[in-house]
């Protein structure tokens, strides 16, 4: 089973390399760039224990997010899942 994390700032929260992006991308000829946020993505593969239990799954990522992948004090995150 795989899974995709991703990881992004909360709405109002300052987003410092986002904007020196936004900044570099108008720098480059892009000047119809209005905003850029900037997040993080992991892809996650887990083992057969698993199998087809995609709630197991969803219950294990999530925990993941809350202690490690996600600050969920500035950031939010959303989990998908492939088989």
């Amino acid at each position: 089973m795989k899974a995709r994390v991703t990881v992004t700032l909360k709405t109002g929260v300052l987003d410092p390399q986002g904007q020196a992006i936004e900044g570099s991308l108008k720098g480059l000829g892009f000047p119809d760039v209005a905003q850029v946020r900037q997040g993080k993505v992991f892809d996650i593969v887990l083992d057969e224990s698993f199998g087809t239990d995609e709630a197991g799954a969803r219950s294990q990522l999530t925990s993941m997010c809350e202690k490690l992948l996600a600050n969920t004090v500035i950031e939010n995150y959303a989990i998908e899942i492939s088989n």
